[in-house]
C-alpha cells in the first residue's frame, strides 16, 4: 500500500477523470453524425458525442433539451406535460437512447419517465414509457393540510394519476442501514398509496470478509454500487485502465460477485463494503462525517492496472484505487487495507503529515492504526479484527502478513524501536515505531493470545506496559491527529501530542496517560 508514491502521476490523471466520469457512466460511445434525414424523431437534432467527454455529453443533453417540447408533441403528449432530459445515451451504432422526466401543470410526475430510442437516420425507433396511463388531475390543490417538507407531485406509478403529497424521513433502519424513507399520500383523501426505502441494501460476496450487506441504489431496471446513506460512495471498474473512473458498478437483481477473483463484481464488493466500514467507524468513533468531515463520500476504483500489486490513496481525485495483485484475481481489497488507504484521506484532511521522514511514518502508521481499528469495529467473522496489516490478501505469497503491529521488525524491515536513522527508513518502515506504540498502549506487553491470533510484544528497555484498550488508545490517536499534530510532526512531537490529547480526554493524573508515556518508552521514544 503505497498511497503517495502513486500521487504525481495520479494528479495528472485526475483533472482528466473529473471531465469523463460523467460519459463513463452513461455509457457514451463513439460518435455517429447525424446524416441530415428528416424523419420524424423526438431526439432528432441532438448533437452527436464521443466516448468519455462529458462536455459532449452536457451539449447533447443541452441540444434534446432544446427540442423536448417538439419531442412532447410528436409523443402526443397533453398540453400541461413538459419533458425535462436527463440523460443522453448513443449507442457504437448511432442509436441515441434519450431519458426524460416528466411534470404537469409544473408538478413532478413521480412514475412518468420515459426513454426515446432513435436511429441513427433519426427515425424513432420507439419509446419506453414508466406508465401508459395518460397523466391527467382535476386539480393541483391538495385538500388535506399539507407539511411543511411536503412536495406536491403527480403520482403516475400505479393505476390512475392523482395530485400527492412526497414526505421523506431520514433516520436508521432496524438493522443500523441509513434510511431515506419516502412516503407518497393522496392529496386529496389523504390515504397512504405508497412508501419505499432510497436506500436500497443489496447482498455482496466478497473475497476477503464472506457475504456482506450493501447498500445500493435503484438505477432504472437495476442496480447501481452507489451508497446514498454514506456521501454518495461510488464504486468504479477501471477494467485495467490506469486513468479516469471507468464504468459505475451495476448488477440486475441487487446480488454482487461470487466471494472469488473470477468474478469482477467481488473486487468491487469488498472495496464498497470496506468503504461503508470505514464511513461507519468514522462516525461511530470520532463522530466524523466522511473522510474530510464534510459529509461528501470519496469513490472506490478497481481492477487497476495490469497485475497491479498495490493500492493507494490519491488526494487529488480523493479516491481509492485498488490492485488485482499478480494474478489478477486477488485484488487488494481487505477490509484493513480500505480502511488504511481512506484514512490517508483523513490525515490529509487533518495533521497532512508530510510524506517522508518521520513524520511520513507517522503518515502511514495512522493509516495502518485506523484501518486496523476499522476491522476490529466491523466485527466480521470471516475477517476478525487483528494487529495484522494486509493479512488477507498474501502479499508476499506465503501466507504471512504484510506488517505485524506488535514487532514489526517481523516483516524484515520494519524498526520495532525509534532511533536517529528512522526517519532515514522508507516510510512503510518508520511506521512501524507508531505501529508498535499503538499496539502496547492498546494491548500492552508480552505474550497473549487475542481472536485467535498469538502476540508477543517487546519493549526497547525491557519494561511492561499495561494496555489501556483499542478503543481508548485510537481515540487518543485520533485526537492527536486532529487537534495536535502539524504536517512536520516527527516521534518526539507525536510523543507529545498524545499526551496531550490524553491529557485532554481523560486527565493529567490519568492512568491513560501514564500508559502513553510507558508506550512510547517502550519504543524508545522519550
Amino acid at each position: 500500500m503505497t498511497p503517495h508514491m502513486n500521487t504525481r502521476r495520479a494528479a495528472a490523471l485526475a483533472a482528466v477523470a473529473a471531465m469523463v466520469v460523467v460519459g463513463m457512466q452513461t455509457g457514451a460511445a463513439n460518435a455517429v453524425p447525424d446524416n441530415g434525414n428528416d424523419s420524424p424523431s423526438a431526439t432528432r437534432s441532438v448533437v452527436p458525442f464521443g466516448a468519455n467527454k462529458a462536455s459532449q455529453r452536457m451539449a447533447a443533453i443541452k441540444s434534446a433539451q432544446s427540442e423536448a417540447s417538439s419531442a412532447a408533441d410528436s409523443l402526443g403528449l397533453g398540453g400541461k406535460e413538459k419533458l425535462i432530459v436527463r440523460d443522453v445515451i448513443k449507442d457504437a451504432d448511432g442509436t441515441v437512447h434519450t431519458r426524460y422526466e416528466r411534470t404537469y401543470d409544473g408538478l413532478p410526475v413521480l412514475g412518468g419517465d420515459l426513454v426515446t430510442h432513435t436511429a441513427p437516420g433519426g427515425k424513432l425507433k420507439g419509446v419506453t414509457k414508466a406508465t401508459e396511463a395518460r397523466i391527467s388531475v382535476p386539480s393541483t390543490t391538495p385538500k388535506i393540510k399539507t407539511a411543511a417538507a411536503a412536495r406536491k407531485v403527480i403520482w403516475a406509478a400505479s393505476g390512475k394519476p392523482v395530485l400527492a403529497l412526497e414526505t421523506v424521513r431520514t433516520g436508521v433502519q432496524k438493522d443500523g442501514t441509513p434510511s431515506r424513507l419516502h412516503t407518497i399520500t393522496d392529496a386529496i383523501t389523504g390515504k397512504k398509496l405508497q412508501s419505499y426505502e432510497a436506500v436500497e441494501t443489496g447482498v455482496g460476496n466478497s473475497q476477503y470478509s464472506g457475504e456482506v450487506e450493501l447498500t445500493t441504489t435503484a438505477s432504472g431496471s437495476g442496480f447501481e454500487l452507489t451508497d446514498g446513506g454514506r456521501g454518495g460512495h461510488k464504486t468504479y471498474d477501471l477494467n485495467q485502465g490506469e486513468s479516469g473512473t471507468g464504468d459505475l458498478v451495476t448488477d440486475d437483481d441487487d446480488t454482487w460477485g461470487d466471494g472469488t477473483g473470477n468474478d469482477r463484481q467481488t473486487a468491487a464488493v469488498d472495496a464498497a463494503y470496506g468503504a461503508a466500514q470505514t464511513w461507519d467507524f468514522y462516525k461511530s468513533a470520532f463522530g466524523r462525517d466522511g473522510i474530510a468531515g464534510d459529509g461528501k463520500a470519496a469513490y472506490s476504483r478497481v481492477h487497476y492496472g495490469d497485475a497491479y500489486v498495490n493500492a493507494f490513496w490519491d488526494d487529488s481525485c480523493f479516491c481509492m484505487t485498488y490492485g488485482d495483485g499478480a494474478d489478477n484475481k486477488s485484488a487488494l481489497t481487505a477490509l484493513d487495507v480500505a480502511g488504511h488507504e481512506m484514512s490517508h484521506g483523513l490525515t490529509a484532511s487533518t495533521a497532512n503529515l508530510d510524506y517522508f521522514g518521520e513524520s511520513g511514518g507517522l503518515n502511514e502508521a495512522t493509516s495502518d492504526i485506523l484501518g486496523t481499528s476499522v476491522e476490529f469495529a466491523a466485527d466480521n467473522s470471516t475477517d476478525i479484527g487483528d494487529y495484522l496489516i494486509g493479512e488477507k490478501i498474501d502479499i508476499n505469497g506465503d501466507g504471512t502478513p504484510l506488517r505485524y503491529m506488535d514487532k514489526p521488525s517481523k516483516d524484515g524491515g520494519s524498526a520495532d524501536y525509534w532511533d536517529s536513522n528512522v526517519g532515514d527508513l522508507d516510510v512503510h518502515y518508520s511506521s512501524g515505531v507508531a505501529n508498535h506504540f499503538f499496539y502496547l498502549l492498546s494491548e500492552g506487553s508480552g505474550a497473549k493470545t487475542i481472536n485467535g491470533v498469538d502476540y508477543d510484544s517487546p519493549t526497547a528497555d525491557g519494561s511492561t506496559v499495561t494496555g489501556i484498550g483499542r478503543d481508548k488508545a485510537v481515540q487518543i490517536w485520533y485526537k492527536a491527529l486532529a487537534e495536535y499534530m502539524t504536517s512536520s510532526t516527527d516521534y518526539a512531537g507525536a510523543r507529545e501530542a498524545t499526551e496531550k490529547a490524553a491529557t485532554d480526554l481523560y486527565g493529567a493524573d490519568s492512568a491513560e496517560l501514564a500508559a502513553v508515556g510507558a508506550a512510547w518508552s517502550g519504543v524508545n521514544v522519550k
